[in-house]
Formats: C-alpha cells, sequence, structure tokens
C-alpha cells in the first residue's frame, strides 16, 4: 500500500488544518481490512501515536494530548484518511505521518511496514 500525506502548513494558535493521507497501490482492494494510524515526530523528539482507525468497524483512538481537538475519519470515493485538526498550539508542531498495517491496531511505529513521507505542521504566531 502506497500512502501520500497533504495537508500541511503553518497556521496560527487556535487554527486548523485538515491533513489527509491518500492510499494506492496494488494492495488498494484490500484497504477495508487495514489499520492505519497518524504519528508525528517533532524536533529532536520521538514519533508518537496521534490517532488510529479501523477501516473494517470504524473503530478510532485518539492520544490523550490531541483528544477532542483532533478527528480521524475515511473518505471513501478518496481513499484517503483524513485528521481534522482543530485549536491547533505549537505542541503540535510536528512532521506528521500517516501509516497503514494488515495486522496491527495502533501499534508502535516499529510495526508498520507502509508510511508516507510526511507533511510539516508548524503552529506558531
Amino acid at each position: 500500500l502506497q500512502l501520500v500525506e497533504s495537508g500541511g502548513g503553518s497556521v496560527q494558535p487556535g487554527g486548523s488544518l485538515r491533513l489527509s493521507c491518500a492510499a494506492s497501490g496494488s494492495t488498494l482492494e484490500y484497504l477495508d481490512y487495514y489499520y492505519i494510524t497518524w504519528f508525528r515526530q517533532a524536533p529532536g523528539k520521538e514519533r508518537e501515536v496521534v490517532s488510529c482507525i479501523s477501516l473494517s468497524d470504524g473503530r478510532t483512538t485518539y492520544a490523550e494530548s490531541v483528544k477532542g481537538r483532533f478527528t480521524i475519519s475515511r473518505d471513501s470515493a478518496k481513499n484517503s484518511i483524513d485528521l481534522l485538526m482543530n485549536s491547533l498550539n505549537p505542541e503540535d508542531t510536528a512532521v506528521y505521518y500517516c501509516a497503514a498495517s494488515p495486522r496491527y491496531f495502533c501499534s508502535t511505529s516499529q510495526m508498520y511496514d507502509d508510511w508516507g513521507p510526511g507533511t510539516q505542521v508548524t503552529v506558531s504566531s
């Protein structure tokens, strides 16, 4: 499965962005069986889970730091998994990645084989 993120950019504190993770490739027909996770990595910090979705049953989870502000969802028409980010703050500044696994739901980054190249999100005044 090939993944490409888009939608990053610079925004002021309190602003919003919608990230998109577009899926393609030879295994796309099996997309319904995948688990998709949005990770982020800030400079000097480890990559961390932001939000996860099971495409088979719609289960979602969120990191405590983004709960209530971020929403993960699927756009079936576009074969994409979106991350709507509201009430952004400077601590949300990071490169955001999406990753896919047919086996692991919301696991650590080492368990994922398919990754996008990332999209930069910068929150500053």
